[in-house]
């Protein structure tokens, strides 16, 4: 790669660097903001725990602290293409986007769950790349900082803009996903993991649906307007309903049932989700 023109901040063309053949998986701790396009990424990658590869060309976001696992490809088809935009912490030291890029949950998405761009929107993340670079290519004064950050924050609102179509469009594969919620809460609250577990967490439901808890709760949002924990409650609500309404059990019974260690703690989510107090549902029902 040529030198970095600025050493906080750095949109690197991948079709300008010089590539040697790399024989043997390397593993590397970044310290900075990752955000790359890359077509015919001669290697696979793995973020985390889970691999991804770069062939049909994607969008993907990692952060600081993040552990990449890179395994060449034994027979290269083409030379990558795209662009790689690296931006340091410091970089954003002291402006409102140091504190407000942690709300972009991407960052925290599996590479698997990549964003998968059209031409269309490839063009426009490519122009954002470049007005970034064009920027600190100039004379840099005191208002390059804020026209770069202005960049950034444009670029991760098109992110986000994108990965909402990407939720819609993507329709199989993510009802696939909702199903497979449905199946694996209705086999935890059914076989009295409930009692012998307590309540699933989102960590949990997400490993079990192979993805990351971020991605989890973005996609459901869009597909249903709830987040995972969000489900998760619904469920117990319901089995809660039908406990009530079919047994003679003591509230404190079910609440031990659902996994609460507390039978307030249960009471509490009834009556938030309800507008009921389970006893009172119980004789409203009768």
């Amino acid at each position: 790669m040529p030198s970095p023109e600025h050493p906080l901040i750095s949109v690197i063309n991948l079709a300008n660097t010089v590539y040697g053949q790399q024989t043997e998986s390397i593993s590397l701790v970044q310290d900075y903001y990752a955000i790359s396009v890359k077509k015919h990424f001669n290697a696979k990658m793995k973020y985390g725990q889970q691999p991804y590869d770069f062939d049909e060309g994607s969008m993907a976001f990692t952060a600081p602290g993040q552990v990449l696992r890179f395994t060449p490809d034994d027979h290269p088809s083409s030379e990558p293409s795209g662009w790689l935009l690296l931006v340091h912490p410091d970089f954003l030291w002291n402006t409102p986007l140091a504190k407000t890029i942690k709300q972009y949950e991407y960052f925290d998405y599996s590479v698997n769950e990549a964003l998968f761009l059209s031409e269309k929107e490839e063009t426009t993340i490519k122009e954002i790349l470049q007005n970034i670079e064009q920027e600190y290519h100039a004379n840099i004064d005191k208002f390059s900082q804020t026209i770069i950050i202005a960049q950034l924050e444009l670029l991760f609102s098109y992110a986000e803009r994108f990965y909402q179509r990407q939720f819609i469009t993507r329709k199989i594969t993510n009802h696939q996903i909702l199903d497979r919620l449905e199946t694996i809460l209705t086999d935890y609250i059914n076989n009295r993991s409930l009692v012998e577990k307590g309540i699933p967490t989102v960590q949990f439901i997400a490993e079990s649906l192979n993805v990351s808890p971020n991605y989890l709760s973005s996609l459901l949002k869009v597909l249903t307007g709830q987040s995972t924990q969000q489900h998760i409650h619904g469920r117990l609500i319901e089995k809660a309903k039908e406990r009530l309404s079919t047994t003679d059990l003591t509230i404190s019974e079910i609440a031990y049932e659902l996994g609460f260690e507390h039978s307030q703690s249960f009471s509490r989510l009834f009556k938030a989700k309800t507008n009921f107090s389970p006893l009172d549902f119980r004789r409203s029902f009768n």
